[in-house]
């Protein structure tokens, strides 16, 4: 069995290489523990991969905690959750700090004003990725194209488009389960070269062994430290409380991705607390691209931001404000993984049958494809328009843009590659022009 010194060791390297998104992240696990180190058996992988795809939350946190719960029982998956984190955590926390204390400087801003419109392609391709996957027929596209106009034209919650969607793919799926059998998938089929340590016919080890007992005990062990965490806060600045809770209810909603959770969290964080502007959280998007780790991470620099600029703890003491901003934001948003995860994984484990949720699960994804398309019409509005629609349209930006999303879609190329790139083009473009 592996032992818990060199699990440690390799999630602490995976969170610094887990760059590539939620994609990106569940390759590199797959060909890091059932390829190469063969630590766990494809079906395995796969199995523990649809418990978490099925969750709100960043799957690929759920699924490196789930493994490390798997093989190191609850100490083990904590490690490797945080392990997969702590490195973007703390990258973003510095780099918010550099943005907010040195970004009117010609130098940072030359830099976010070429790396801006890369965001834009990287969203618009991240709606076409998605769509060529989910929309399969008429009903899917239906389904995407409502959400689109609901959030678009009338401004509809995110929670209320997510709930919907799942109610017509549940119906759907009883009804017409011909239109709704798509699911996503992330991985390909692995060649066996020798037995894995968690194989497929390995026994289910005594501590992944579901009991009511312990499903109480977590849940409720998960409840008491959200709980006192919240009086904590409370105690320390409303603004951290009213991050806690704010963050707390994105957690619960991240249904199909960052991107997905993007416009429900720009909703809260402009436009009902003010903690940032809309240029801002382009930036923020942007930096979170950049790091390695969940792109929902995007939340400490939203955190970092909202603490410096109400000042928390006096204008002498902003960088003070804007770190525990950052980490009230991030613990809020990934507890509720860590409880899903020691919660009902036993029970996954125990019953190595389907999970027969792709129905739901189709209709979220669907809508998915319209709200992220709803972001990329956003960030382009404030890109290529920011004076707005009556301003001067910036060509640049547009061009650059448009380079940005042909290297993606038409060359594959990777996301930071194309971010550096259209960096240093904004940079010698200020410079120049």
């Amino acid at each position: 069995m592996i032992s818990f010194g060199e699990a440690f060791r390799f999630w602490l390297k995976l969170g610094f290489i887990s760059f590539g998104g939620p994609t990106g992240q569940i390759a590199i696990m797959h060909e890091e523990l059932v390829e190469r180190r063969r630590w766990i058996s494809e079906s395995r992988f796969l199995h523990a991969l649809n418990y978490c795809m099925l969750l709100p939350g960043p799957e690929a946190t759920q699924l490196a905690t789930y493994i490390g719960w798997l093989m190191h029982r609850t100490w083990g998956g904590i490690v490797a959750g945080v392990l997969f984190v702590l490195p973007s955590v703390v990258l973003l926390i510095a780099l918010s700090w550099i943005y907010l204390a040195y970004g009117n400087l010609p130098l940072v801003a030359g830099v976010f004003y070429g790396i801006k419109p890369a965001v834009v392609a990287i969203v618009v391709a991240a709606a076409h990725r998605i769509g060529s996957r989910a929309l399969k027929n008429a009903w899917l596209w239906s389904i995407a194209a409502a959400a689109f106009v609901a959030i678009f034209a009338f401004n509809a919650p995110f929670p209320a488009i997510v709930i919907t969607a799942a109610l017509i793919g549940y119906f759907g799926g009883r009804y017409a389960p011909e239109r709704f059998s798509a699911s996503r998938a992330h991985a390909t089929a692995a060649a066996r070269h020798e037995p894995a340590m968690i194989d497929d016919d390995t026994p289910t080890p005594p501590h992944a062994r579901f009991s009511w007992r312990k499903l109480w005990l977590y849940a409720s062990g998960g409840v008491l430290i959200w709980g006192l965490a919240i009086v904590a806060v409370q105690a320390w600045a409303p603004t951290l409380f009213d991050m806690a809770w704010f963050f707390t209810k994105a957690a619960l909603l991240t249904f199909g991705g960052a991107y997905a959770v993007l416009p429900y969290v720009y909703q809260g964080g402009v436009d009902h607390y003010g903690w940032l502007t809309a240029a801002q959280m382009i930036d923020g998007l942007a930096l979170g691209e950049t790091t390695p780790g969940p792109l929902i991470m995007v939340v400490a620099f939203i955190g970092f931001v909202g603490g410096w600029t109400r000042e928390l703890f006096g204008a002498g003491s902003l960088a003070a404000a804007g770190i525990a901003g950052a980490l009230v934001a991030t613990f809020f948003t990934f507890l509720p993984s860590f409880v899903f995860i020691l919660v009902g994984a036993p029970f996954i484990e125990t019953t190595h049958g389907d999970l027969r949720f792709t129905a739901p699960l189709a209709g979220i994804t669907a809508a998915v494809v319209g709200v992220v398309l709803n972001l990329a019409v956003f960030f382009a509005y404030h890109v290529l328009w920011p004076d707005g629609l009556d301003g001067r349209l910036e060509w640049f930006s547009a061009l650059l843009g448009l380079a940005a999303f042909v290297a993606l879609f038409r060359f594959k190329a990777g996301v930071i590659p194309v971010i550096a790139a259209c960096a240093a083009i904004g940079l010698l473009a200020r410079l120049i022009l």
